[in-house]
């Protein structure tokens, strides 16, 4: 199923017309696995000690490649994978977003969980100002996930040491904000 998304600019005007947001299908693969590469040189992500790989998960893709975000359903819980959009700042990734949540919400979903590093202050910008908030971090978890990926780098936007993970959520009902509830991959200990 095909959606028109009307798109946003950072003025809050429209970018000059609509985009098709669609869900992906076997015969994505392939294009996802080198969108993936091509934007982050790996077609997995390791996050809270997990290796994952977006391309066989489901996903929701913008227009003709300009967007793509990977996602997996996690119980009443989902997680935001990957977000990318090319070019940035045109409206695609809260185009991606808000259908995502949308599309979370028809299926059950109570809570959208994605995880981010320290270091990216466009990132969490993006997403506070989309319904999510900061909900749990766990220190040296990208120290650790360079086990796995040791081409993570140690120094990201603005010159910032990158060490940590940062879990946010946005509650896809209308449940109070602050419930205690931590990311579904959290231990108690962390």
């Amino acid at each position: 199923m095909c959606r028109e998304v009307e798109m946003q600019n950072r003025q809050g005007g429209t970018s000059g017309g609509s985009r098709s947001i669609r869900s992906t299908g076997p015969t994505d693969r392939d294009w996802i696995t080198q969108f993936l590469y091509d934007r982050w040189a790996a077609d997995f992500v390791v996050v809270h000690g997990e290796v994952i790989k977006p391309a066989d998960l489901p996903a929701l893709t913008c227009g003709q490649g300009e967007g793509l975000a990977t996602y997996r359903l996690l119980g009443e819980d989902a997680e935001l994978v990957t977000l990318d959009a090319i070019p940035a700042g045109l409206g695609i990734g809260t185009a991606l977003v808000e259908a995502l949540a949308a599309t979370l919400i028809g299926l059950g979903c109570k809570r959208l969980w994605l995880t981010t590093t320290n270091d990216k202050l466009s990132a969490l910008r993006f997403y506070l100002r989309r319904g999510f908030r900061l909900i749990h971090i766990r220190l040296g978890a990208v120290d650790e996930a360079r086990r796995f990926k040791p081409g993570i780098p140690t120094i990201g936007e603005l010159g910032i040491p990158i060490h940590d993970e940062l879990d946010l959520c946005r509650l896809l009902d209308d449940r109070p904000q602050n419930n205690g509830a931590l990311p579904p991959w959290a231990t108690p200990t962390q």
